[in-house]
């Protein structure tokens, strides 16, 4: 289980923290890089938004974990970045499984030579995939979505594509994770459910 901490308080993290959760996301850069000094804890920092390649740098300075690779030009540049460290970040291959064009994501039908052309890169270590599939109105309007998803990474973990592990399948959050968990979500990313709904 990931908590979803946009807009919550350094506070609120060290309490969720102090109840179990060991995964933190944080959909910005800058708004993650103000919190995390100040949160002492551990915890794996994952970004759950999209990276522009201009904040790349910055984001490798806060973050554990992009959970949202979704172009070659930024892999590229997470590339170019990472081995200046000799450090190995691990991905999530960001999916847009509703097709929508307002959201980020690589379409299923590229996902295959998307995973192998990133595998390409040694200092990503694709661990899986994620999604946020459109908004449901309730919650089973998601399943469709999730069960593709769990198709795909199960096709992509039969491929054995070097350098590739297909361990991490990210999807549902406060509004379908139970549909999400029986269709065989791995990360769970929650906001609303453990925090309560955000101010304003």
């Amino acid at each position: 289980m990931l908590a979803a901490t946009k807009s919550r308080t350094p506070e609120e993290i060290r309490a969720a923290i102090a109840a179990g959760i060991q995964h933190i996301g944080e959909n910005y850069v800058q708004e993650a890089a103000g919190k995390r000094p100040l949160v002492p804890e551990r915890a794996v920092w994952h970004m759950i938004g999209r990276l522009q390649r201009n904040k790349a740098k910055r984001a490798l300075e806060v973050f554990d974990w992009l959970q949202t690779l979704d172009s070659l030009p930024l892999a590229e540049r997470l590339e170019q970045l990472l081995a200046r460290e000799g450090r190995v970040l691990p991905v999530l291959v960001q999916v847009n499984i509703g097709r929508e064009p307002q959201k980020a994501g690589v379409l299923p039908e590229e996902l295959p030579d998307f995973v192998r052309e990133v595998a390409g890169h040694p200092h990503l270590s694709v661990q899986g995939l994620m999604a946020i599939p459109p908004a449901p109105k309730v919650p089973e309007d998601s399943r469709p979505y999730f069960r593709e998803m769990r198709r795909l990474f199960e096709g992509l973990g039969r491929e054995g594509i070097p350098r590739v592990r297909m361990e991490v399948l990210s999807m549902g959050m406060s509004a379908d994770w139970e549909v999400a968990v029986e269709e065989g979500a791995t990360m769970i990313r929650l906001g609303t459910v453990l925090f309560g709904p955000r101010e304003g």
